[in-house]
Formats: structure tokens, C-alpha cells, sequence
């Protein structure tokens, strides 16, 4: 009961935090806490949070909806005994969208010691319960200064680019998803098949680019996860992943995308050291394509990482 208040409590600024003891059952093969588990709990994080915002001064009830991750990264791996706090925070809202920026934190409850183990962040809708096709209107957040409120939406407008972008580049909708989290699941687990079948080592996730959301998946629709490797660096390799959708009983069409994301992995020594990657084989003109546009995405993310850390400086 005492996690439970202290979640209500700190929902009305804005943010949560939720806690869980990792067990084995959430262990990948390596024995290290599944990457997606900590995707899945990640998600729950900022639907609650969302969901509660949207509907804190809205008379219309509603739910929060995943629209897009933006990025996820893995930091450190998690180990099965640890506790994990997943720690979520409303940092910019638009009249139509919420973002939401969440800190992954393991505790050795033994030894007392905390580190940060993943960061990720993630934008929301709010659809009418009333009518899911609806979308509900965001309520505004109150922001620090006015520096914090442009930054927000610096941010606010780069991802709807992009999203732009990929509904142009696919040729549909980028809709948002319902009850995400086990999707993203199997997405992970997918991934790390195609990345430990290349490197035939301990594999880990290091981060998730851009999940992207084209169809609906509702109850009684056939799934099926693929996975191909798009781009290999020294010490990382990007996984592309599709979840494609059937609906059977309602749709003549067949299958079609409905959710693709690029993971990247990286291979480790029993001492937890990188290992370098094996090229991968290029033979086709599509490959090639593939390949150099994953290489772009690599070079844009470690510009952006370096950045980053010289402003933190």
C-alpha cells in the first residue's frame, strides 16, 4: 500500500515512480534482466502518468495512448535480484500530445547501491473513451521558465517531423497503439535472435530508435515479428524490426506493417567488455541501401551523444 500512495502522490506534478523486484522469469539468456521487460514497464510508467494528466482537469474521460517512443537507452544491464525503479515525467505538452521522459534506476537492495540504467522518451495522445477514434485535448503543463517550454517544443516539433518523414516514406498512418507493451516485448526478444545468431555471443540491447506505430492491433489479430540486420559498426549492429498484423476475420487485404523500430546491440565478453562485431555481408542493391542509410543513423546518434555531453560539461 505504501508504493501505491506514494505513486498517487507524486502524480500531481507530474511525475511517478514505480518499483518491482526482478525475478528470474524475467531473465534473458545471458541471465541479465530481459530487455524487454524494462520496454514494457517503461511504457506502463508513462501510460499512467498520461492518463492521469489528461483526465486531471479534462471532463471528458479519456485514456493516454502510446504515439511514438522516441528513443530508449540502455545504459548498464540489469540483474535479476536488483530492484527496478522506473521513475516517469510530463516535460512538454501540446495541445494534442504528451511527452514523457523516463529514468530506469537498479538498486542492489544488499549492498544498498543505485545506478542508472536506462533513459527513455515517449509521446502520448489522449483518445475519448466515449469514442476511441476521438482525439481529447491535452491540458497544458506549467513549465519552470520559458527556456524549459521552448526547448519542449524544439523537441515536440523535430519528432513530428520525423514522424512525417516515416508515414511518407511507408505510404500510411502513424496511429497510435493501445496495451504496447507486450509487443514490445516480442520485438526485443526478436532482435536480440537475429543480433546473437550474427554474433554467436552474449548479446545486449543498447538502445531502441524511433518505434513507430502504422496499424492497429486489436483482439483477434495475428501477429507475426520479424527481424532483419541493417548496419554493423565495430562495436554495434542495428536490428530492423517489423511487427506485421492480420486482422483475420475483418480484413480481405491480408497482412500489413504495423509497428517497426531499429534496435542496436552490442556483443559482450564474460566481463561484460565489448566485443568487436563481424561485418556484415552485403550482396544486395537493397542491402547496400540499407545499410549506408543505418550507418547514417549511427554516425547522427554518436554526433548527437557527443553534443550532448560537451553541453553537460
Amino acid at each position: 500500500m505504501e508504493a501505491v500512495a506514494k505513486l498517487y502522490s507524486r502524480s500531481i506534478d507530474c511525475s511517478i515512480q514505480v518499483s518491482r523486484v526482478m525475478r528470474p522469469d524475467d531473465a534473458n539468456i545471458a541471465g541479465n534482466v530481459h530487455g524487454g521487460t524494462i520496454l514494457k514497464m517503461i511504457e506502463e510508467a508513462g501510460v499512467i502518468i498520461s492518463t492521469r494528466h489528461c483526465n486531471s482537469r479534462n471532463e471528458e474521460r479519456c485514456v493516454a495512448v502510446l504515439a511514438r517512443v522516441e528513443r530508449t537507452d540502455f545504459l548498464s544491464p540489469m540483474s535479476i535480484g536488483e530492484v527496478a525503479h522506473v521513475s516517469a515525467e510530463i516535460t512538454y505538452t501540446s495541445k494534442h500530445s504528451v511527452e514523457v521522459q523516463v529514468n530506469v534506476m537498479a538498486e542492489n537492495i544488499i549492498k544498498g547501491a543505485k545506478r542508472l540504467t536506462n533513459r527513455a522518451t515517449l509521446w502520448y495522445v489522449a483518445l475519448s473513451l466515449e469514442n476511441v477514434d476521438k482525439v481529447v485535448d491535452i491540458p497544458s503543463i506549467q513549465y519552470i521558465s520559458p527556456e524549459q517550454q521552448e526547448e519542449g517544443r524544439k523537441r515536440y516539433e523535430a519528432q513530428k517531423l520525423d514522424r512525417i518523414e516515416t508515414k511518407q516514406r511507408n505510404e500510411d498512418n502513424i496511429l497510435p497503439a493501445i496495451n504496447v507493451g507486450v509487443t514490445m516485448k516480442l520485438m526485443d526478444e526478436v532482435a536480440g535472435i537475429v543480433a546473437a545468431r550474427h554474433c554467436k555471443t552474449n548479446i545486449v540491447t543498447a538502445s531502441v530508435d524511433a518505434i513507430n506505430f502504422h496499424q492497429k492491433i486489436e483482439k483477434g489479430s495475428v501477429i507475426t515479428v520479424s527481424g532483419r540486420m541493417t548496419f554493423t559498426s565495430n562495436k554495434s549492429m542495428e536490428i530492423e524490426v517489423f511487427v506485421d498484423v492480420d486482422h483475420v476475420l475483418e480484413s480481405p487485404k491480408g497482412k500489413a506493417h504495423a509497428v517497426t523500430a531499429f534496435f542496436t546491440y552490442v556483443s559482450l565478453d564474460k566481463d561484460g567488455k565489448a566485443l568487436p562485431i563481424p561485418m556484415l555481408k552485403i550482396e544486395m542493391e537493397d542491402e547496400k541501401r540499407r545499410f549506408d542509410e543505418g550507418r547514417n543513423r549511427y554516425l547522427h546518434t554518436k554526433a548527437k551523444r557527443m553534443a550532448q555531453a560537451q553541453k553537460c560539461q
